[in-house]
């Protein structure tokens, strides 16, 4: 597309040309990429098994550590969904997780 523009010093207009400004495609996973080793990554891959979660609390007296067993529902980049064996579903930053132990072996594909 062509548009012209007048110049305040008043020569004749320049076309000027506008390009379209077009990302890159995205590049795919390469075949056999494994997803890489972050917490929130093996949390997703042990989703469903029976852990026992350990946080703290910086600077809180009232409640500066919590010990949770549950199952993991769900990970995310900053958080974990846990629902223990009543039901009770917590949703807690990953930020103050400390450690997780799990009865059986832990699924670790990197």
């Amino acid at each position: 597309m062509v548009q012209y523009y007048w110049h305040p010093g008043g020569y004749p207009p320049q076309p000027q040309q506008h390009q379209q400004h077009m990302t890159p495609p995205a590049q795919p996973p390469s075949p056999g990429r494994q997803e890489e080793s972050y917490i929130e990554n093996i949390l997703r891959m042990n989703r469903g098994k029976l852990g026992t979660f350990y946080f703290t609390f910086e600077n809180n007296k009232e409640w500066n550590a919590k010990v949770i067993k549950g199952y993991v529902e769900a990970a995310g980049r900053d958080h974990l969904i846990i629902s223990d064996p009543n039901g009770k579903r917590y949703l807690m930053l990953l930020i103050y997780l400390d450690y997780v132990t799990f009865d059986e072996e832990i699924k670790y594909n990197l």
